[in-house]
């Protein structure tokens, strides 16, 4: 019955929320958000919404002023630790095509938020647009792109960026230059509460076959150097000292267990589901390593995945 309750508690600001967009958007109360990160944990969120497009975007976020409602945005679950009580408030998902559209203009490249950073590297290499390779082999979208400025192979995406098309809060939609933007070493901090809709990637004329070798060369590496298992990525940003994963490998770690969660004997920065794991586990695991680093190294790791949600 308090189970019931509860969901009839979640269903009612759902119903309310999509009273008010339009009927192509998704809105569903007390739903699953483990399957939708790459970690596999987690609770549910309590009320999930995929706007149909800017105007519905900007009306769920107007619904969540106006009722005191916290709001998360949703990409493609990497990087991301839901705990195990689930989301309070409205995880919002940018998935519907209107989000994902992807266009080639000379050098320069419009890819909306919800765009597969593997769709954009694939068409900059359809179009002869070199530089943008890096983004191929990671795990999320355009948005969690610029909420991260995700990097891989000494690259970053503020690096390779123009211009963004954003939505503030109040549903205002602004467009700046990427100079502008307060990026950082993992992170951007101006995506914390605005939401990302488009960014404009800058390239360069290149071979396509010379492009293909290079995400060939990256993926290989990529796979070499990376767990299998489901995991949100790497773990801790790295400190001064050393890059995390070495720093944990060498106070011997590597398959450490709490659960389900392991330290991948891949890459130590990489905790990992071998099954079943809780977001329980991964805290217990991430905790245990941070006290062993800051007993023995004195060195305090900070974490890279976004932890949200509640025990």
């Amino acid at each position: 019955m308090i189970a019931a309750l509860s969901h009839r508690a979640k269903a009612a600001p759902a119903g309310e929320l999509a009273a008010r967009l339009s009927a192509a958007s998704v809105v569903r109360a007390d739903e699953p958000l483990a399957g939708r990160t790459t970690l596999r944990v987690g609770g549910p969120a309590d009320v999930y919404v995929e706007p149909a497009d800017e105007a519905d975007l900007a009306a769920g976020l107007a619904f969540c002023r106006e009722r005191g409602l916290r709001w998360l945005l949703l990409g493609r679950g990497s990087n991301l630790l839901v705990r195990d009580g689930g989301f309070r408030g409205v995880v919002i998902c940018l998935a519907q095509a209107s989000f994902a559209r992807v266009a080639v203009n000379g050098t320069t490249l419009a890819a909306g938020a919800g765009a597969r950073l593997k769709t954009v590297a694939v068409e900059a290499r359809r179009h002869g647009l070199g530089g943008l390779e890096f983004l191929e082999g990671i795990p999320g979208s355009v948005g969690g792109a610029l909420r991260m400025n995700a990097g891989a192979m000494n690259a970053w995406t503020f690096e390779v960026l123009e211009r963004v098309r954003f939505m503030a809060p109040d549903g205002a939609v602004h467009e700046r230059p990427a100079a502008a933007l307060p990026a950082r070493y993992r992170g951007c901090p101006l995506f914390t509460d605005h939401v990302a809709l488009e960014a404009v990637f800058r390239g360069r004329p290149a071979d396509e076959a010379a492009i293909r070798q290079t995400m060939e060369t990256f993926n290989r590496k990529r796979w070499e150097s990376q767990p299998p298992q489901p995991s949100a990525g790497c773990m801790f940003k790295n400190p001064a000292a050393m890059p995390a994963g070495r720093l944990i490998d060498q106070l011997g770690l590597k398959g450490a267990r709490v659960g389900g969660a392991m330290v991948s004997d891949v890459h130590a920065n990489f905790i990992v589901n071998e099954g079943g794991a809780t977001a329980g586990d991964v805290l217990a695991l991430i905790t245990r390593i941070r006290e062993r680093v800051r007993s023995e190294r004195g060195i305090e790791l900070e974490t890279e995945v976004e932890i949200v949600g509640e025990d």
